[in-house]
């Protein structure tokens, strides 16, 4: 192999450099990805693989000794199906499971906010699994059966009038508890993909720092597998399932039938909720006893898993004793109670986790943050409010369907001889306060949004004025368009507002609703309105309907929004950031959300760039969130490989999106110690026309002076988009405004890479550290 070639501009390259790139979101072809229309695997498999150009077909590498490859990982992350249907019935899990990565920065483990996490992580188990029972055991066998016509022509119900109150009702638990089955089965289905990346001994999230009371790095050995943890809190929320599907079976048969049996099973099935919210609170415990024996925690799950499942065969056999009681009136007894009361422990907790961030917020580390950095109960909110909404409209309308068109409300009298369907007012207040969160949260974005239009359009026309000063009056309307794509690509940080307002209807709204435990929340509301002729309602049953259709519109938009980006590539690549920014961290919270891609893409690069740099030099580029991705993996890197290694980002969320969302993580402070790691050998392409990428350091156009000064100063390069406003005289039309993809073809992106191949040391000795 030729290891003394020229680079262009007369440069040598003495030493073999390799440029490895690595896709962000929407899945790029590997062809895309390396401009070259065959291509070769060269290492990895189907799921996340490396590709090299084919020799013989065509120019398979760069001139100057350069070879190129890519990692393509975009099939870790699924396609678009998948992915819609996970943001559709995992969204609430996905959410939670980001607030605790979401903390401020203070150096520490986060103090509260990890228990708290894991426990609103379990009330989602818990709601989960009501809002199953409130539709199987709630409204078709314990509301719906009993009257005739409810069950006329429906021969799929009428054969469950003919069974007993007790086995109907426990042959329609077998629904929720299969419903835990499937999120359990995902799990496991989904971890297959990263088993190619087991931990090794003493590797896990579960030991090291974990367990004491050291800092939580995104640097540390391994931070990328949580197969332990996946486990241990998979078996955890499964208790969690199974415990309120048993309490309230039997709490329901005691309202029926009190006897000591059902008192002791009722008692056991709290025990057994108060012993998982104990295990939630504290941290994995692994102890690894030597050759032969699994870590002592992995055998008290076992045991967990045991009990839950014996208390749940029993419940279902006390439960399925023939009862021959009055008909069934209302709802099943302590429904009700139980779901306003999981949303006042969720109140709480919520508040909680605000109250620490705020405290924490105060103690943290300067930097730039999102959301005022109240993220984390931000992200929580949202997974409540999520939880509630899909809860609301599924009870809704399956109950709307059952009594053939009238959506059930309490406050209007029941038609005649249709059955007395009446869903939790909980729900129906969710369902409430999520029509006005929207509204109020839809009016903030707006007004910021329009608020901002001034000072966003000045921005713009004194870019666009800077890189176009002179044009033809033919390419004014050409200058305007890149102008308000540019103004367009600022709207994302004047969104904060509406967030915070969000968080604060939040936190309302779950208050009033756990309110009703005290006896003055909605409930008493709702019947003090019933007893009334007045206008309110009126209004309040209208108000409750519009609500319900309007969460049944989101998760249809929901659905939509997964159609069209199979039509529209930049609806694909919108569902695609969001997908990949709630898969990319391990699941420490909620072991059901979508698994975490990272897992493999991180161990796998290091392994590759390892291996590459025993042969020459790597310039790994990272586009979007690669960018992420390749940061990540440099963090993980020992010191001989990271001498041989160079970085270059483009169209990164590095600063823009991670640094400000997940400070503890990936803050201004880490991304100063990665470029001090790599010695500086960084280069980071941004565009003021990309809504997702910018600069990491210094956002500074060319010809200004940096606005952070040593190293990080010269980190940052802007590229122009377009590079014209007029047609070129051998084209027909103007440049196209690229935005986000692609950087690799730019002429800019061809010098940055061979910058970065010439400031390679090849012979190995240590850089220059900068501090």
């Amino acid at each position: 192999m030729n290891r003394d070639r020229q680079l262009p501009g007369g440069g040598a390259l003495a030493h073999e450099v390799v440029e490895l790139r690595v896709h962000g979101v929407s899945g790029t072809s590997a062809e895309s990805l390396l401009d070259h229309p065959v291509v070769i695997r060269v290492a990895g498999d189907t799921n996340a693989g490396f590709y090299r150009p084919r020799p013989g077909f065509g120019i398979s590498d760069r001139p100057g000794g350069m070879h190129v490859e890519a990692y393509r990982w975009g099939a870790l992350t699924a396609g678009g199906a998948v992915r819609t249907l996970s943001l559709l019935f995992l969204l609430p899990f996905m959410l939670v499971n980001l607030a605790v990565w979401a903390r401020p920065p203070t150096g520490g483990t986060g103090g509260l906010i990890g228990p708290v996490c894991r426990l609103l992580a379990g009330t989602l188990t818990a709601a989960f699994v009501l809002s199953i029972v409130g539709v199987t055991v709630d409204i078709v066998g314990w509301q719906c059966t009993p009257y005739q016509p409810c069950i006329r022509n429906r021969p799929y119900l009428s054969w469950l009038s003919h069974l007993p109150l007790g086995p109907r009702l426990a042959l329609l638990a077998l629904l929720p508890i299969g419903a835990l089955r499937l999120l359990w089965w995902l799990g496991e289905r989904s971890a297959r993909v990263f088993e190619a990346f087991p931990a090794a001994n003493g590797q896990d999230r579960g030991g090291g720092n974990r367990g004491g009371g050291g800092e939580d790095r995104i640097d540390s050995p391994g931070f990328w597998n949580d197969a332990l943890v996946v486990q241990r809190l998979r078996a955890i929320h499964v208790a969690v399932g199974l415990g309120a599907l048993d309490a309230i079976l039997l709490g329901a048969q005691i309202k029926i039938r009190p006897t000591p049996v059902a008192y002791v099973l009722f008692v056991a099935a709290w025990f057994l909720l108060a012993a998982c919210v104990v295990l939630l609170c504290v941290p994995a415990r692994l102890v690894d006893d030597g050759p032969g024996r699994g870590p002592v925690d992995v055998r008290g799950i076992r045991t967990l898993r045991l009990v839950a499942t014996g208390l749940t065969v029993l419940a279902l056999i006390y439960t399925v004793v023939p009862l021959e009681p009055a008909p069934p009136r209302e709802q099943l007894p302590g429904f009700e109670g139980a779901v306003a009361a999981l949303i006042a422990v969720q109140a709480a907790l919520l508040a909680v986790l605000t109250a620490t961030t705020l405290h924490q917020r105060r103690h943290a580390a300067k930097g730039s943050s999102w959301l005022s950095g109240l993220a984390a109960p931000v992200f929580a909110a949202a997974a409540i409010a999520a939880a509630y909404g899909f809860s609301a409209a599924l009870v809704y309308r399956v109950a709307d369907f059952l009594d053939r068109g009238e959506i059930p409300n309490p406050i209007r009298p029941n038609v005649p001889g249709a059955p007395p369907l009446e869903p939790p007012v909980s729900y129906r207040w969710a369902a409430l306060a999520g029509l006005v969160a929207i509204m109020v949260v839809a009016a903030t974005a707006m007004w910021r949004v329009l608020s901002s239009r001034r000072r966003r359009r000045r921005m713009a026309e004194e870019i666009v004025r800077r890189d176009f000063p002179d044009v033809p009056p033919e390419a004014v309307p050409r200058r305007r368009t890149v102008r308000q794509v540019v103004a367009r690509a600022a709207i994302a940080e004047q969104l904060t507002p509406a967030f915070v307002v969000f968080l604060v209807l939040s936190l309302l709204g779950v208050a009033v609703v756990g309110l009703d435990l005290i006896g003055i929340g909605p409930s008493d509301l709702s019947r003090r309105l019933a007893d009334t002729d007045g206008v309110a309602t009126t209004n309040l049953a209208i108000a409750t309907d519009v609500g319900m259709y309007v969460i049944g519109l989101v998760a249809l938009g929901i659905l939509v929004l997964g159609v069209l980006s199979y039509r529209s590539e930049e609806t694909r690549r919108t569902v695609a950031v969001i997908w990949d920014l709630g898969t990319f961290w391990p699941r420490t919270v909620h072991p059901f959300a979508p698994p975490c891609y990272a897992e493999r893409a991180v161990p796998e690069l290091a392994k590759r760039v390892t291996a590459l740099t025993a042969r020459g030099d790597v310039v790994l580029s990272g586009h979007s969130h690669g960018s992420v991705l390749a940061a990540a993996t440099l963090l993980q890197l020992p010191e001989q490989v990271r001498q041989r290694v160079a970085l270059l980002t483009h169209g990164s969320p590095l600063h823009r999106l991670y640094a400000r969302l997940f400070p503890a993580f990936l803050g201004d402070a880490t991304l100063h110690e990665l470029g001090d790691r790599v010695g500086w050998r960084w280069v980071n392409l941004w565009r003021d026309t990309d809504p997702v990428g910018g600069p990491i350091f210094s956002a500074h156009h060319p010809g200004e002076r940096p606005r952070v000064s040593g190293p990080a100063g010269t980190v940052d390069r802007r590229l122009r988009d377009p590079r014209a406003v007029v047609v070129d005289p051998d084209d027909t039309v103007p440049p196209p405004i690229d935005q986000h993809w692609p950087y690799h073809t730019d002429r800019g992106y061809e010098a940055a890479v061979h910058e970065l191949a010439g400031r390679l040391d090849p012979s190995g000795q240590p850089p220059r550290r900068h501090r």
